[in-house]
């Protein structure tokens, strides 16, 4: 396979999927000088990729033939389906006329990517398993991290677009690790969240000043980066607009609990967190961040 040759302002990529997480991707590559085409099925999301100065493809199809590399950042494993294999997906480019890697950058079921990877290898294509760390606000500022898996050779193809958007590419071997680190991930988020919100419930019923109270916890010893990006949120009760949806989070949550039940590995502590976003969901919270269990907590308070 071999490097794509170019300059920054001649090298062309795809975006599949324009929501917070790709569209802030989109506009990143813009700003480093990339030629970006995208596909969305909301017009909104394809009318603010225009204003950025991208350029808008059909089908995911059309994409592919017109870029090096495409990178996918989809809410969901139908959506994940229908982009790679469904009518006017990636597999329908002719081989030898389209991008040669495809980077898969959302926390999706692993058999699904590998169910993408062997068809997209059939149209010549190599798939990457490249899921992002961090959440909306973060890739507003570049502030995540990619945890690439796959062929090597492909992963350097990809590394400049994805350095683009991010602060960090991590090379972790074969393909599917990118996806376990990842869960790994999201199942320390999972639980700090939690922990976030229990501590500012009790922030607000010793009556200290959220505020003054958040300063202090995010300089001590029991600060998380998730305490430091939702304490702020939690301390305003201001969960919208949402870096990440509970309902979204809910679809990684899902799949940590079924691997646990699959490697017969007891995760209490996660269980327990997991049982906090369910209530959300049940208390119709599920399009607001995920910082809202705070507020789940504050109403079983006043109960």
């Amino acid at each position: 396979m071999a490097m794509p040759g170019g300059g920054g302002g001649a090298r062309r990529v795809g975006v599949v999927g324009l929501g917070t997480m790709g569209g802030a991707m989109a506009g990143h590559l813009i700003d480093a000088g990339f030629r970006v085409t995208g596909v969305d099925v909301d017009p909104e999301a394809r009318r603010r990729l225009e204003a950025r100065g991208g350029r808008i493809a059909k089908t995911p199809a059309e994409l592919r033939g017109e870029v090096e590399v495409v990178l996918l950042s989809l809410p969901s494993v139908a959506a994940f389906e229908a982009v790679v294999g469904g009518p006017g997906g990636l597999v329908e480019t002719a081989e030898g006329t389209g991008a040669a890697v495809v980077v898969e950058t959302s926390t999706l079921p692993l058999d699904r990517k590998e169910w993408a990877r062997e068809l997209l290898a059939a149209a010549g294509c190599t798939l990457l398993d490249c899921p992002i760390s961090g959440t909306g606000a973060q890739m507003a500022e570049r502030d995540v991290v990619y945890y690439a898996s796959g062929d090597p050779e492909a992963i350097e193809i990809a590394r400049p677009f994805l350095a683009a958007c991010g602060r960090e590419v991590f090379d972790l071997g074969a393909f599917g690790n990118g996806t376990r680190l990842k869960l790994i991930a999201n199942h320390l988020v999972a639980v700090h969240n939690a922990a976030s919100a229990e501590a500012m419930l009790l922030v607000r019923a010793l009556g200290i000043d959220p505020g003054r109270a958040l300063a202090g916890l995010t300089a001590g010893a029991g600060t998380s980066r998730i305490l430091e990006l939702r304490g702020p949120l939690m301390a305003e009760g201001r969960y919208e607009p949402a870096t990440m949806k509970v309902e979204v989070f809910q679809k990684d949550v899902d799949i940590i609990a079924g691997l646990a039940r699959e490697l017969r590995c007891p995760l209490p502590v996660f269980a327990a967190a997991a049982q906090l976003n369910l209530a959300a969901l049940a208390m119709g919270m599920g399009t607001l961040d995920t910082a809202c269990l705070h507020a789940v907590l504050a109403a079983w308070r006043r109960q």
